[in-house]
């Protein structure tokens, strides 16, 4: 039987997000909710140095699955965003995933299922605490039947006179997994008052970021530190909170503890590095790029950093072998559309425009959804003056991503060109709405408003 790790696979879908009733407060203060990223600016890099994803975060340099999921603010958001780990689009559903997870896990016969759940005696094998462990994963991670798995287990913990904590964390995780998070909570406590176990106080923590408490779910990590000094797991929890609640600064530093730790600790070194790379250092990211090639990761999107990073750090002999490598090593379509943007930079960047415009052209046709890659060719267009196709290729962009503040605040300044200038302060306060403090758009807003007053 193989086990599945259940701390990490937590993706909310569309219907868990939208349909969420555990919504505790509507306006959060600044600071304590994951639904307002932007609240917390504690070193947070601005969009127009980081790019953010449809939940209005910073980038990250680690893909995992809370990083896939955004709160959309409406339904039509949520299904119209393309579906890339960039966009933070939530997936359909959570419960198909389960499902998948335990088709292959064990040999079924030909004649019928391994075990038939419906005629199992589960009092029986309640009483038997070896067998009935056994069974319970059996029916939680093969069957993916959550209420047989929550009587089996409510029946063998009250065999062991509710002294086992192992039984409590396992209804405590048939609670999560049917959304009666608050049941799931009090399981998890009495479990960790009986055993302190490290499983279980990350188990707690994820019941409160799905609650959307995470100054909770800190604490739970830190008086989880007090017990287990220097556990990976634990700082890299609290790393991942403070990444996603925009406090850049000191989630690197938590990183930083993490590899004090575990200096082979994937996740650390790529956010770290992704982290100098976007604060202008990227001699420094590079080296944490080549510690993640000496350490046997071999990827696209690992040679794909890597000549970024060669690039701004002028070592050009490397930028376009690096490249190359990121193309061959490409496993889906995104992933080349990645290269070739990135490749469309590097050209911009040593004036080969028509490079650039053939790079953002092949872009389009690995990943027609990517909308920088749009705003990035309206631009050139319009250096052409077309600016019917610049205008037309802005539209796609915003109505793509409009999270980004590109799109918006290029579209308004080429229609104030050509004298529409409703149209050009409509997409600017759509720019000024997505990033606050950009100057030049409220300088645009500034101009425009002059303009209507001498009207």
């Amino acid at each position: 039987m193989v086990y599945v790790d259940e701390i990490d696979m937590d993706q909310e879908g569309i219907a868990e997000m939208v349909l969420d009733e555990n919504a505790i407060a509507q306006v959060a203060r600044p600071g304590t909710s994951l639904k307002l990223p932007g609240t917390s600016q504690g070193g947070c890099p601005s969009p127009a140095v980081r790019p953010v994803t449809q939940s209005g975060r910073p980038l990250t340099g680690f893909v995992r699955p809370s990083t896939q999921s955004g709160r959309p603010s409406t339904m039509e958001q949520a299904i119209k965003t393309p579906r890339t780990a960039l966009t933070a689009r939530p997936i359909t559903s959570a419960s198909g995933r389960y499902v998948r997870l335990g088709t292959a896990s064990m040999l079924t016969n030909p004649d019928g299922p391994f075990i038939n759940l419906s005629r199992l005696n589960l009092a029986k094998y309640a009483q038997k605490p070896k067998l009935a462990k056994a069974l319970f994963e059996y029916i939680f991670h093969h069957e993916n039947d959550v209420k047989n798995a929550l009587d089996l287990a409510a029946l063998a913990t009250e065999h062991a006179q509710f002294k086992d904590w192992w039984w409590k964390v396992q209804i405590g995780k048939c609670y999560y997994r049917l959304g009666l998070y608050r049941e799931a909570e009090k399981q998890f406590k009495s479990a960790l008052k009986q055993q302190d176990m490290v499983d279980t106080i990350l188990y707690l923590a994820k019941v409160y970021l799905r609650l959307d408490q995470p100054v909770t779910a800190l604490n739970v990590f830190k008086q989880g530190l007090d017990q287990f000094p220097g556990e990976v797991t634990l700082i890299c929890g609290i790393a991942r909170i403070y990444e996603e609640m925009n406090n850049i600064s000191s989630a690197a530093e938590y990183y930083k503890d993490v590899l004090k730790q575990d200096n082979t600790h994937v996740e650390a070194i790529a956010c770290i590095g992704s982290n100098h790379f976007y604060s202008d250092q990227p001699e420094i990211a590079l080296r944490f790029y080549r510690r993640l090639l000496q350490m046997g990761v071999y990827n696209c999107q690992l040679f794909n950093n890597l000549g970024l990073c060669c690039f701004y750090a002028q070592q050009y002999d490397m930028t376009l072998s690096s490249f190359e490598r990121a193309l061959f090593l490409a496993e889906n379509e995104e992933e080349t559309a990645d290269v070739w943007y990135n490749l469309g930079h590097v050209a911009v960047g040593i004036g080969d425009l028509n490079l650039a415009y053939q790079c953002f052209r092949l872009t389009l046709v690995n990943n027609n959804n990517y909308a920088e890659a749009y705003n990035n060719l309206a631009v050139l267009e319009m250096r052409k003056g077309h600016i019917e196709q610049a205008r037309a290729l802005l539209q796609t962009a915003s109505s793509l991503a409009p999270h980004m503040y590109e799109p918006h605040f290029n579209f308004a300044i080429l229609s104030e060109k050509v004298g529409d200038l409703q149209r050009s302060y409509t997409a600017a306060q759509k720019s000024e709405e997505a990033f606050p403090g950009h100057v030049d758009t409220q300088q645009l807003i500034k101009q425009l408003k002059q303009h209507f007053a001498m009207l």
